[in-house]
């Protein structure tokens, strides 16, 4: 099969084409027949091996699993011993190993039946972005009426939690720059422009705080919180070594000490949540924004797109 392989951590350069026997799904695995495949900040994260932490699990001199990429839609080729509920034929998306290649392998509780009115490339879109908007605005109790702001509204986490805010009746705040009509039609209140307004510095409070850029300091963020408000850290960016994890330590020692709340959430994949997010995709009260596709042999330049932190909407692979 087709896939992009790297042997060394580094940049976009060490990713390169390779055929690859296709893999067998073992018990509980499914084999999928991959349509497309989405980039997630975490793909370009392990691509260059920073923070060194995330070596711990990744491997410490090189990638144990040479193939990048986690979100996928397609067709289901085989499943293994034990699935249920899945046939080959069955179009799918969800979460599984090495997405940027013909076929890769994922686990049945990881996948969903792919909605029709969904192209394959609004499908790959959803999984890790919209679960971890969803799981982040479930963590801070968002509600009706709340004034809620997404820093970094324009790209793939932000563009899910401004609508997922609306969804669930909140008076939302995008920023990201320049006045973006596209987040403006998917029901945000209002947009505000980095590169001229600084929101730290204005008299507006918020409830809650969705930060996916990591460029103002916690005690900035707290200043714009009501007294009840929650932080919602969500950068990956930081230094080397820990990545953002002082910047999260240093939140949270401030955190009581302004009366605000900081709030730390880890996204994990599970049926029912996908579930649920797919159904509001597939009624239309989220609409997965694909801002730019790349052919398979072109991962590296989607990669290096997305590691530049300024993808609007989010970025697929087809294959």
């Amino acid at each position: 099969m087709r896939a992009v392989v790297q042997d060394r951590y580094g940049t976009p350069d060490v990713l390169a084409p390779a055929d690859l026997g296709t893999p067998a799904p073992g018990a509980g695995q499914v084999l999928v027949r991959v349509r497309a495949a989405s980039v997630n900040y975490a793909d370009w994260l392990f691509l260059t091996g920073t923070p060194y932490l995330l070596r711990l699990a990744a491997g410490p001199r090189r990638p144990k699993n040479p193939v990048r990429g986690t979100d996928l839609a397609g067709v289901v080729e085989a499943v293994g011993p034990g699935v249920t509920g899945v046939r080959a034929g069955d179009e799918v998306l969800g979460q599984g190993e090495g997405t940027f290649a013909e076929y890769a392998l994922a686990r049945a509780d990881h996948l969903v039946a792919k909605p029709a009115n969904l192209t394959f490339e609004q499908a790959a879109a959803l999984p890790m972005a919209g679960l971890t908007a969803l799981h982040g605005l479930r963590a801070a109790k968002a509600a009706a009426g709340d004034r809620v702001l997404v820093n970094g509204a324009a790209g793939g986490v932000g563009s899910f939690a401004v609508q997922l805010a609306r969804h669930r009746g909140c008076v939302v705040t995008a920023v990201c720059g320049g006045s973006d009509e596209l987040l403006r039609s998917v029901g945000v209140d209002d947009v505000i422009d980095y590169r001229t307004r600084d929101f730290t510095r204005e008299d507006a409070r918020y409830d809650v705080i969705l930060d996916n850029v990591g460029n103002h300091s916690p005690t900035a963020l707290c200043r714009v919180l009501t007294r009840r408000g929650t932080l919602l850290p969500n950068s990956g960016r930081g230094g080397r070594w820990l990545g953002s994890l002082p910047r999260i330590v240093r939140g949270a020692v401030t955190s009581p000490l302004v009366g605000r709340r900081i709030k730390v959430y880890v996204s994990t994949p599970n049926p029912a949540d996908l579930a649920e997010l797919v159904a509001l995709a597939e009624a239309g009260a989220v609409v997965p924004l694909v801002g730019r596709t790349y052919p398979l042999e072109r991962v590296a330049d989607a990669l290096a797109h997305v590691g530049a932190g300024h993808a609007r909407g989010k970025v697929v692979v087809t294959t």
